[in-house]
């Protein structure tokens, strides 16, 4: 079993033992608890491109509280054990965030980089063909992931329409905007992020203009949350790329940054050319600063560097960035981290506002979007909040517990167990 789906299992287990007190019927909460640890279907084929077979998946992990929703990725490294955790993920996600899904997640195990355009094309209609038969708006909802766009989305759309002979534009998420896709999109996972943000420095009655914030990752996420969280007057003082990053105490210009990187081609080279302070990921994660934000690498926090976090606080914006041993460290610190399943929900809520759109026909703007989503956000982190006080526990533990009883509720309601 691969790490990522063991972390998964075990924050379930774990989370179990906070929740099993709320239950009376403690071999019906237990056979719930076996139920959420086991996907419901996993879907597997084969998806041929000139000659070339390439294995396919879908995982469609628990849908009680609603359609299956997750996204697609074509990686060489992909496995189906990721696709597995990352579709218990979502589920988790999704309850934590109040909307109405379960988890679900696609991969294709290949190369994109060293396939053609219309290559891609072909591989993205095939694998469209393969998982027809088990989508749909009310059934199973896919979105872009890694190595995946709103292109690949639209071939995709394009080919489930011709295969059931219907407009269903709802079917996928993450589409162009002339093909039904959301306002706000792009930025969604980022914006959500500094809401939580905003939502965790009013609780705890911290001055905005004190905080300084290091970001690992100036991916999507990195970029839009370094952007909405400079501009909405947090000082960030420094982000990185895969090369390295730049530190600047006093703050650093975002856009200006994002300027010269797309110049230079990676802030190690911007560091050179500007003369400015280059800092390792590794020195990075280190820094004094208030917030550190892992927003690129799985297990970027773990215990080899544990004891050199000397943020007071983490948000997770990667998936799976703290490993359990580091998260316990940390914890027992008491540096509180926000968890990922709420921190980066943002793009997963935006989706469904997208799937919403569709469905009724009718179109939000940016600010509709924007303002739905600080909403959503905000009360799934108050939720937590109130947990994380009242059990006296960490904040992903808060996460989980809400998470599972939602689910676990909507899965007794139903008499599935």
């Amino acid at each position: 079993m691969e790490a990522i789906l063991k972390a998964a299992l075990t924050q379930i287990k774990d989370s179990s033992l906070v929740l099993e007190e709320d239950y009376s019927d403690k071999k019906r909460f237990e056979k719930a608890i076996e139920m959420v640890l086991t996907p419901q279907k996993i879907i597997k084929g084969k998806v041929k491109v000139k000659g070339k077979n390439f294995q396919a998946y879908r995982v469609e992990h628990n849908d009680a509280r609603g359609p299956f929703k997750g996204g697609i990725r074509f990686h060489h490294q992909a496995s189906l054990d990721e696709a597995q955790a990352l579709a218990t993920l979502m589920s988790l996600k999704c309850a934590v965030a109040g909307i109405p899904y379960g988890g679900g997640k696609g991969i294709v195990i290949v190369d994109p980089a060293k396939l053609s355009q219309e290559e891609l094309k072909i591989l993205s209609q095939e694998y469209a063909r393969l998982i027809t038969p088990f989508i749909g708006p009310w059934r199973d909802v896919p979105a872009p992931d890694v190595n995946t766009d709103g292109q690949i989305m639209a071939w995709m759309l394009e080919t489930y329409e011709k295969e059931t002979g219907q407009q269903a534009p709802a079917t996928f998420t993450g589409k162009p905007i002339e093909l039904g896709g959301s306002q706000g999109r792009t930025e969604a996972t980022g914006q959500g992020g500094v809401y939580v943000l905003e939502a965790y420095i009013k609780a705890k009655g911290i001055r905005k203009n004190g905080v300084t914030i290091a970001i690992q990752g100036f991916g999507n996420v990195g970029f839009y949350f370094a952007k909405i969280a400079s501009a909405a007057g947090y000082k960030v003082v420094a982000v990185s790329d895969s090369s390295g990053g730049i530190y600047d105490k006093k703050g650093l210009n975002i856009d200006k940054l994002s300027t010269s990187k797309e110049k230079y081609g990676n802030f190690s080279e911007v560091a050179k050319k500007e003369k400015r302070q280059f800092v390792t990921n590794e020195e990075l994660l280190e820094l004094p600063v208030t917030i550190l934000v892992p927003a690129a690498l799985e297990n970027a926090i773990n215990k080899e560097n544990m004891e050199k976090i000397s943020a007071e606080v983490v948000f997770e914006m990667a998936n799976g960035p703290t490993d359990s041993e580091a998260d316990h460290y940390l914890n027992e610190k008491g540096v509180d981290v926000l968890p990922d399943i709420l921190c980066n929900s943002g793009g997963v809520t935006v989706s469904y506002f997208e799937w919403v759109q569709n469905l009724n026909g009718y179109y939000w703007t940016m600010e509709k979007v924007n303002e739905e989503l600080k909403r959503t956000i905000t009360k799934a982190f108050n939720d937590i909040d109130k947990i994380k006080t009242s059990k006296i526990i960490s904040y992903r533990k808060a996460a989980n517990y809400l998470a599972l009883k939602r689910i676990i509720d909507a899965m007794m309601l139903r008499g599935r167990v």
